[in-house]
């Protein structure tokens, strides 16, 4: 793959002229937000001007299930493959908090879990609807916001089952044009039936069809109307992540049979847990998924406005099939952080990958940069387009994540490209407390010698400089991100 695109130190705003002119020279007719009596566009009409924005979400999806990455033989993902092949790939992206609400929280506003007020799953955690988001700052500069499917940032009560559906629009996180979507997909549906709600609070209901395709097709049929503006799109799936109530993943029909004795990564294979049973069923899931990319991509191409739309593939965390806690995320290791990142679209389509370390609090300023859009100072994460497009850039780039983790413990980890350490109180209840002042150093990993994570090196006398040298850098994070300093404890030393 390419490595050099661009040259290095160009602009955003001359970046941002070039894909208006690359559509232009294209043959593409149109242009940005529509004037004060300005004749809207025939369907299928192609626009210049700002790109319109594809975001899509499968949940608990892990990154190493992409074909293109080379390190799965039995995955079958050919669309998300060209994506890779065609666009840009960060290979290294993790979320910073691998747990679906926080996560999400995590993307939409560009900051830190404990930052937003969705620090853990609701209830009791809210997502503070003064910040700005993806949407909301897109609406400010001409878009329309519109969302499909899983949302899971809206306060929910358990007394009333009617919150894990219909989200009122002081909750919908500034998607105010297009909705049709469920707050806890999960508990609204199951793989062949279910429900969604519309903007005004009327159910859209299915049966007998695959809820992938059900979702698509709801997309489908959105892109599918004329658009006046430059818009975003939020395509939030649930699958590959397991039926709740089921404790299950669930393929469709059909699918599970042609992943029996598929390939096992090395994470899991040597570990209790349930992958045994899940595995194909997962796979399946995951075909799938890139099915529907591929149905989507394809309307786009039909609609004639591929070419001018940014489309980001991403997960809000992995899947550890409980072989590194009682649940499949909620912990440090790659299999529950690192989530595929990959995105294609006008001035994107540089056949690149990148192996920086990058988490999702940059998903939002990377959008809104690529769009042309000045990146709210609120916001915590930082553009990835200068990784995209400048070598320097990627010598000068922080090459770490923090991670928080709530739930099945209070703590934090720091992910470099050669190590994962992590910290924990675990005298407290995961779930009732958002931070600590008092870690343990509980687990350390060098994804060089052990990518699979295997060997826990926390208290290993020939490692304790290193362990220093990661506390201190944990440290340094856990401020930036707005948390008081913590105290951390080295490990109880093994012999």
């Amino acid at each position: 793959m390419k490595t050099d695109p661009q040259s290095a130190g160009a602009s955003r705003r001359d970046f941002v002229k070039g894909v208006a002119s690359a559509a232009l020279a294209s043959g593409m007719a149109g242009a940005g937000p529509l004037a004060k009596g300005e004749t809207p566009q025939p369907k299928g009409a192609a626009r210049t001007g700002p790109p319109n924005i594809v975001l899509y979400i499968a949940d608990q999806m892990r990154w190493d299930f992409i074909g293109a990455y080379g390190l799965n033989p039995s995955t079958r993902t050919p669309n998300l493959d060209k994506i890779v092949q065609r666009g840009v790939a960060f290979t290294g992206a993790v979320t910073n908090q691998p747990l679906c609400s926080p996560s999400r929280a995590c993307m939409m506003t560009g900051r830190y879990a404990t930052q937003t007020g969705m620090w853990k799953l609701p209830p009791p955690a809210v997502l503070n609807r003064e910040l700005p988001t993806l949407a909301t700052v897109l609406r400010e500069h001409g878009y329309t916001a519109n969302f499909v499917g899983k949302w899971h940032l809206a306060p929910v009560e358990r007394s009333n089952p009617a919150t894990s559906g219909y989200v009122p629009p002081e909750d919908r996180g500034g998607f105010l044009d297009f909705w049709e979507g469920s707050n806890e997909l999960e508990l609204t549906s199951h793989p062949y039936e279910g429900s969604i709600w519309d903007a005004h609070g009327n159910p859209i209901r299915w049966r007998d069809q695959y809820r992938v395709d059900f979702i698509t097709d709801r997309a489908v049929r959105f892109l599918k109307q004329p658009q006046e503006r430059p818009f975003l799109l939020f395509i939030s799936q649930l699958e590959p992540h397991f039926q709740n109530d089921e404790v299950r993943f669930v393929a469709p029909k059909g699918y599970a049979e042609r992943f029996q004795n598929s390939f096992i990564p090395p994470d899991l294979l040597h570990l209790p847990g349930d992958w045994q049973a899940q595995l194909p069923d997962y796979y399946g899931c995951i075909e799938k998924i890139d099915e529907s990319v591929g149905v989507i991509l394809k309307t786009l191409e039909e609609q004639n406005q591929l070419d001018n739309t940014i489309f980001l593939f991403s997960s809000d965390h992995g899947c550890q099939f409980r072989t590194r806690n009682v649940e499949y995320k909620r912990s440090p290791h790659d299999s529950s952080i690192r989530v595929p990142f990959i995105l294609q679209g006008p001035g994107l389509n540089l056949s690149l990958s990148l192996r920086e370390i990058v988490g999702n609090i940059s998903m939002t300023p990377t959008l809104l940069d690529c769009a042309g859009i000045d990146i709210p100072e609120s916001m915590h994460g930082k553009s990835l387009l200068p990784l995209m497009r400048d070598p320097q850039a990627r010598g000068e780039w922080e090459n770490q994540a923090l991670i928080q983790i709530s739930e099945s413990m209070v703590a934090r980890a720091i992910r470099t490209e050669e190590w994962t350490y992590c910290v924990a109180d675990r005298t407290l209840n995961g779930g009732a407390a958002a931070s600590s002042m008092h870690y343990e150093e509980y687990q350390m990993y060098n994804n060089y010698a052990d990518p699979a994570q295997l060997v826990n090196l926390a208290g290993r006398r020939p490692f304790q400089e290193d362990a220093g040298r990661l506390r201190e850098q944990l440290t340094r994070m856990i401020v930036a991100a707005g948390e008081p300093q913590p105290a951390i404890a080295p490990a109880a030393l093994y012999p």
